[in-house]
């Protein structure tokens, strides 16, 4: 099987996957019934498993995973002794956010200026399409040469650890020699890359009380304590200085070695205004990859709009801390949650609730997959030699499956490019990243298979 006939079938499937792409992009599939109805997750599921079925999968199923949420299982069988892979993706989304501030509808995928526009186009509805393109090319040039099973999770933006729970309650279910998840991403577009290391997590909600109700501020005020003032308080304590993380008791000064990451390009991918700094010391990488980052997500206070003069006797905020290889997001999170209980003010009461956690990820980038896949992505990618890099984010089922299964060979690749803005407004796909990746897939089935045969 050459490269070129198969380059041109995924080519002429392109148009199929933008239909699919747009349809999956419609079902506003956040998993979070107080912001979206369960039933536009349900109608998501429902239409991959229609997908799978059509496509000639077996045993598909919708799993009830234990946070309330479905994923979404099928297997393709291959050549007798075949080796299997396994392919992952997600479908829930994160929420829009502001609405007016996209460019196009968030549920729409859109057309514009070379890129398709959409919640969930990269992250992570189109790493779904990805492998249903590079599965589809390869029934036209022979057959899919190994077993295949796909994966789709329901609540990954969530991390709730629904699936992951699952995983360990049915540990046949997800065996594979390899596992490609597709939910990573190029270091930027044209640039080939694996994913080595992961961020973990852990979502804790911090709340702050203080008096038994709100207080006029005119008779009060100055003397009574703030709820809100005293949460602000415990929230800067979680910086230095300069911006970086400062848990008491988290390690926070490890060095990336690996693909840099330029100052000034990071300024221009994160879209930083001019004449602000960025955070913290040292390289970009070791910032993004190899160190904690806190992140204040949301805080519950009145807003500007019909605010009253008032002393707030409560008060909540959203903390995120991503945490790196190396490091336990259990202890991680026994750390964050004595740091804001420690930091408050005034005698304050806080209560800190866990809302979800996974551990970071390092993989092996030394297995045999890693040189089918660096193969698979140099044709793809016209010579283009593939590069390693880490991610901040965090995708909690990865450590699961690797203690699943510990000799499975686990890579990481994807759409979601610095270009792709996913989480933000006017997140977008590359159509091009898309139809190479989907071919460098295909090519690393084939290779794969070749290699362990």
């Amino acid at each position: 099987m050459s490269d070129r006939p198969l380059a041109q079938t995924i080519a002429a499937l392109q148009p199929r996957a933008r239909t699919e792409l747009a349809e999956l992009v419609a079902f506003k599939s956040v998993a979070d019934p107080a912001q979206f109805p369960r039933s536009e997750c349900e109608a998501a599921a429902g239409w991959i498993t229609d997908a799978l079925r059509a496509d000639g999968f077996q045993d598909v199923a919708l799993l009830d995973t234990p946070d309330g949420t479905q994923s979404v299982y099928g297997f393709l069988p291959g050549p007798a002794g075949a080796p299997t892979v396994l392919l992952y993706a997600h479908y829930d989304v994160q929420p829009p956010l502001d609405e007016d501030a996209w460019l196009s509808p968030p549920f729409e995928l859109t057309e514009r200026d070379g890129r398709w526009y959409g919640r969930g186009a990269a992250d992570c509805k189109g790493g779904l399409i990805m492998h249903l393109t590079a599965l589809r090319a390869l029934k036209e040039h022979g057959g899919v040469p190994v077993n295949v099973k796909v994966i789709v999770e329901g609540s990954e933006e969530q991390g709730t650890g629904g699936l992951e729970r699952y995983a360990e309650a049915h540990p046949e279910l997800l065996a594979a020699d390899a596992i490609v998840i597709g939910d990573a991403g190029n270091f930027r577009v044209g640039l080939p890359t694996v994913t080595a290391t992961l961020r973990g997590m852990t979502l804790v909600r911090v709340r702050v009380d203080t008096l038994e109700g709100n207080l006029h501020s005119g008779q009060f005020g100055g003397a009574a304590p703030d709820a809100l003032a005293a949460l602000i308080r415990i929230l800067d304590s979680l910086r230095a200085e300069d911006g970086s993380t400062t848990v008491q008791g988290l390690a926070a000064d490890a060095t990336w070695d690996g693909l840099e990451y330029p100052e000034a390009e990071f300024r221009k991918d994160a879209k930083v205004l001019d004449g602000v700094g960025l955070l913290g010391g040292g390289t970009v990488a070791d910032r993004i990859w190899s160190r904690p980052a806190v992140t204040v997500l949301g805080i519950d206070c009145p807003p500007v709009v019909g605010a009253t003069p008032s002393v707030q006797a409560g008060a909540r905020a959203l903390v995120s801390l991503r945490v790196p290889p190396g490091t336990d997001a259990v202890e991680a999170t026994k750390l964050l949650t004595a740091h804001l209980e420690g930091a408050a003010p005034w005698g304050a009461r806080v209560a800190v609730e866990q809302v979800g956690q996974g551990q970071a990820f390092r993989a092996d980038t030394g297995s045999p997959a890693y040189a089918s896949m660096a193969a698979a992505l140099r044709e793809a990618y016209d010579g283009e030699e593939m590069q390693t890099a880490g991610m901040g984010g965090s995708i909690p089922l990865c450590n699961t499956l690797a203690g699943l299964y510990p000799d499975a060979e686990i890579l990481l690749i994807g759409l979601s490019e610095p270009e792709a803005q996913i989480h933000a407004v006017n997140e977008s796909v590359s159509p091009q990243e898309l139809e190479r990746l989907s071919l460098a897939e295909a090519l690393f089935l084939g290779q794969y298979a070749n290699s362990r045969g």
